[in-house]
């Protein structure tokens, strides 16, 4: 079983002498990074292109909003988000929205599908990014496409459960919930219905597969602890709890950066990896709707 009774001592931290130079080169990075970020995310809002300049294919995805379609712009294939103005300022989704896309316009890194363009119309929101064709992920790694909607509910940390306050440590409590379904194929919180998955999370406890180590679960304990002054990542170490923590011991994490390291699993690149929707024609508005709201993306 899981429990959150105590977090692991100094003897599950490996650190060597070749780490703290890697960490100090990490710093420089990420200070460089945070630089060219603030910079980038303050630039005033461009239109980078146009509807007509794409081949609209296939939607894969739908959402509140609207949905997600496959489309070609010479020899680019684009996952390209339309976004329905009505819907997101009914939904009070305005500030969100707009905040996503100076996010995307601002960051670029190896392992994030990157913003191409972004645009509107008068009824429209558009964002363009980098096709992953290989799928979700969590297509591969579940049977069932129905346990996606219900299992999605497990990574939501107990502290946004219970109304708390809450910050990053949210993400570390799911990345504990990610690296324990990577390992077993399924989520350590797991139930019919969205409330029974919400009271195991709040209660803090799940079983481990027996092929588990120990080193992983001391991993998995201490990032899905519900005690947020002892949950890896949220402690005086930061990320180092983790990136130091046994079960990483022999991770080269800058040769990760540098995608110098052979993936165990590529998936193949198959259009079929998504599901079929209805195909619905894009209507426009005559006038531009929301154009204050809007006016910053």
């Amino acid at each position: 079983m899981g429990n959150n009774s105590g977090s692991s001592t100094a003897t599950n931290l490996i650190v060597t002498p070749s780490q703290v130079q890697i960490d100090a080169q990490v710093s420089a990075f990420l200070e460089r990074a945070k630089e060219e970020f603030e910079s980038k995310y303050t630039q005033p809002s461009k239109q980078t292109a146009k509807l007509e300049d794409f081949k609209l294919q296939r939607t894969v995805g739908t959402g509140s909003f609207g949905r997600v379609m496959i489309v070609q712009r010479g020899n680019q294939a684009l996952a390209l988000k339309v976004m329905e103005k009505q819907t997101i300022v009914k939904l009070k989704q305005v500030e969100h929205t707009v905040s996503e896309k100076r996010i995307l316009q601002a960051i670029k890194f190896p392992f994030l599908v990157n913003l191409v363009y972004s645009f509107k119309d008068n009824s429209h929101l558009y964002i363009a990014l980098e096709f992953a064709s290989g799928g979700e992920m969590f297509t591969h790694l579940r049977e069932k496409k129905v346990e996606i909607i219900t299992i999605s509910f497990a990574y939501i940390a107990p502290e946004i459960i219970l109304s708390r306050g809450y910050n990053k440590s949210v993400d570390y409590w799911a990345l504990g919930v990610l690296i324990y379904e990577m390992a077993a194929g399924f989520p350590p919180f797991y139930a019919d219905q969205p409330i029974q998955i919400y009271e195991k999370i709040v209660q803090g406890k799940f079983k481990f597969p027996s092929h588990f180590s120990a080193e992983l679960k001391d991993l998995i304990r201490n990032l899905l602890q519900t005690d947020l002054t002892k949950r890896y990542g949220n402690l005086k170490n930061g990320t180092k709890d983790i990136k130091y923590q046994k079960w990483f011991a022999t991770t080269n994490w800058i040769a990760i950066f540098e995608k110098r390291v052979k993936p165990v699993h590529v998936p193949k690149a198959d259009r079929d990896h998504f599901e079929k929707y209805d195909e619905k024609p894009l209507s426009n508005s005559a006038t531009e709707l929301y154009p204050s709201e809007f006016e910053n993306f």
